[in-house]
């Protein structure tokens, strides 16, 4: 059997599986009993149904943005310590079509406040949740719940490396941090990750990019240069 069945097959496996969240990169993670469902976002642009011919898996690094939004009422759940600590966080499962287009705002349909909370612990805010839900995964999924078990099997598919002693490492560049990913997760290329940081080069998110069979795929854009100096906000 060869890799692509052999993944294709590992993703079909784990989706019936993920009732909860992924927890990969949470420590300890203990999302709250109850959390109130924030009502669908006005869309940022016109409504997009189009054919989908890959997808991104956008994963945040949440030091580095706990970092930039310290006392933000927005962050609070992520950034505050009070479900835990975080390392990546999935910012979300995006369709894609073609260069500068992709499906957008395709239904309307509501979360439930339950969904809500069984995913807190894989993207730590119900408001960037319901984001990518109405933007990005009604296009994709005929429903919230669907969209975010699909989210949840790929990120858990994917293995980290100790980013705590890349951030240590002196001259470190984006294509260390490449190099490093591809060695946790075998099936992942090098030229599947895109990486991108701040202007002042501080890690910012990680992309993975995927054919329309959920496949590691080379992305069209990789983000910042294997030569680039790069540096990783390590956290509390």
């Amino acid at each position: 059997m060869n890799l692509r069945a052999c993944l294709a097959g590992a993703l079909l496996a784990l989706l019936p599986a993920l009732t909860g969240a992924a927890q990969a990169q949470a420590l300890q993670c203990q999302a709250p009993q109850q959390v109130e469902a924030p009502a669908l976002p006005q869309p940022d642009g016109p409504r997009r149904v189009l054919p989908i011919r890959g997808y991104t898996l956008a994963l945040s690094w949440s030091p580095e943005f706990c970092h930039a939004h310290q006392g933000g009422e927005q962050a609070s759940l992520q950034c505050s310590g009070q479900m835990g600590r975080f390392g990546f966080i999935l910012h979300g499962l995006w369709p894609e079509s073609e260069p500068g287009r992709w499906p957008q705002w395709c239904s309307d349909v509501p979360i439930a406040a339950e969904t809500l909370r069984r995913n807190l612990c894989m993207t730590p805010s119900p408001s960037l949740l319901t984001h990518e839900w109405a933007k990005h995964g009604s296009c994709m999924a005929r429903t919230p719940e669907g969209y975010f078990k699909a989210g949840a099997a790929l990120f858990s598919s994917l293995r980290f490396p100790d980013m705590a002693g890349l951030s240590r490492r002196p001259a470190l560049t984006a294509g260390d941090l490449r190099t490093a990913l591809r060695k946790a997760t075998p099936f992942l290329p090098t030229s599947a990750i895109r990486v991108s940081a701040n202007a002042r080069g501080w890690l910012e998110e990680v992309h993975i990019c995927y054919d329309k069979d959920f496949m590691p795929t080379a992305c069209a854009n990789h983000g910042a240069d294997d030569g680039a100096a790069l540096k990783i906000e390590r956290g509390a």
